[in-house]
């Protein structure tokens, strides 16, 4: 493993990190599903402590989108991919079979909503897709 990480390219990575995060605040807006997500997951926009400690929760999901595109890259170096399709192939993969189906496990046991089951996997799924493609990208 450790060798693996001496060869992953960290340009890209770091890269790929941050167009996941910034997916976050596209997808999570008004533009798109901020208004169903806050209804979904029972949120009180008017509570005081709702936004308490944001800014450590942003910076944790950071580290937690880096760990991830690090995964991501330790993919890629194991099986190279040539070409775009495939970089887009790996991302929707782990997209799907590792961040879906693993939040999948919780959710089913904490009864969530589909929809907000739905609107929280299809951003890690994307996500994983577009740090793949900035990856790929990038190197």
């Amino acid at each position: 493993m450790v060798h693996h990480l001496a060869s992953l390219n960290w340009l890209s990575v770091l890269l790929g990190s941050l167009a996941y995060f910034a997916l976050g605040a596209i997808w999570y807006s008004p533009m798109l599903f901020v208004k169903q997500w806050i209804r979904l997951a029972g949120i009180n926009v008017d509570d005081p402590n709702a936004k308490k400690g944001m800014v450590q929760t942003m910076l944790l999901s950071f580290v937690m989108m880096f760990l991830t595109c690090v995964g991501i890259g330790m993919l890629r170096l194991l099986h190279p991919p040539a070409t775009l399709p495939e970089s887009i192939h790996y991302g929707l993969m782990s997209g799907f079979f590792f961040a879906f189906t693993s939040m999948s496990i919780g959710y089913l046991y904490t009864k969530k909503p589909l929809g907000l089951y739905l609107i929280d996997g299809g951003y890690h799924i994307v996500g994983m897709t577009l740090a793949s493609l900035v990856m790929h990208y990038v190197g």
